[in-house]
């Protein structure tokens, strides 16, 4: 046996990140389930297992803890966004695999969806705080910016689509459908959550963006 006594340094030091994380894993599910106004710290804290006292040094205050969950939200988004390698991509590939990732994120992390109807009910008061979260998005708004320029390049795509604008049509189609599911259900007779529903309107943002996109063969 070993007598090599255990590195309590490098315990320690990794404590602060295993502590703030589980700090905003809960905040997220709080903020996510009861929204800004009845959410509750000391629930926040019960569900992280550490005491109110260390939460408030780690985040501050409750405003300041749903920014850094806001801002965690937005990490998430942008780098599994930069993570699209559209340069392996044909043009026309690079804009379904867009999609792909814009539908996949808010049809796999629901609670995003809950938060950002939460942030803009609040007219967006705790992003208007965040300088790291205004950073996050022109990386990954430059490689749209930069897939749009080849795919008019290579005659593959219309020119003059602002990327930005691009970006904000697929998550309105993919957003709203996903955020009012549950009204749009019953005022269609439909079930829009069902499988079969869900794939086929995946399809259709696929057809709509692709026709605003792309120049026909």
């Amino acid at each position: 046996m070993s007598d090599r006594k255990p590195n309590t340094k490098a315990v320690r030091r990794r404590d602060p990140d295993a502590s703030r994380e589980r700090i905003l894993a809960a905040a997220t599910a709080e903020f996510a389930g009861k929204g800004f106004g009845d959410a509750r710290v000391d629930e926040i804290a019960r569900r992280a297992g550490i005491n109110k006292r260390m939460l408030y040094h780690y985040f501050g205050n409750k405003d300041d803890l749903f920014c850094a969950v806001l801002e965690e939200l937005y990490d998430n988004i942008c780098f599994s966004g930069q993570a699209l390698d559209f340069d392996s991509m044909t043009p026309r590939e690079g804009i379904i695999a867009l999609v792909d990732f814009v539908w996949d994120y808010y049809l796999d992390n629901p609670e995003s969806i809950a938060l950002l109807n939460t942030e803009n009910l609040h007219e967006a008061r705790h992003l208007k705080s965040s300088s790291r979260a205004r950073m996050m998005h022109p990386p990954f708004e430059t490689a749209i910016d930069n897939l749009m320029k080849r795919g008019v390049g290579t005659g593959d795509f219309h020119p003059g689509i602002d990327p930005v604008d691009l970006y904000i049509s697929i998550v309105g189609l993919v957003y709203y459908y996903l955020s009012n599911s549950a009204t749009l259900s019953v005022a269609f007779d439909r079930n829009l959550r069902g499988p079969a529903e869900i794939k086929r309107w995946h399809d259709h943002v696929r057809v709509v963006i692709g026709r605003f996109v792309f120049v026909a063969p």
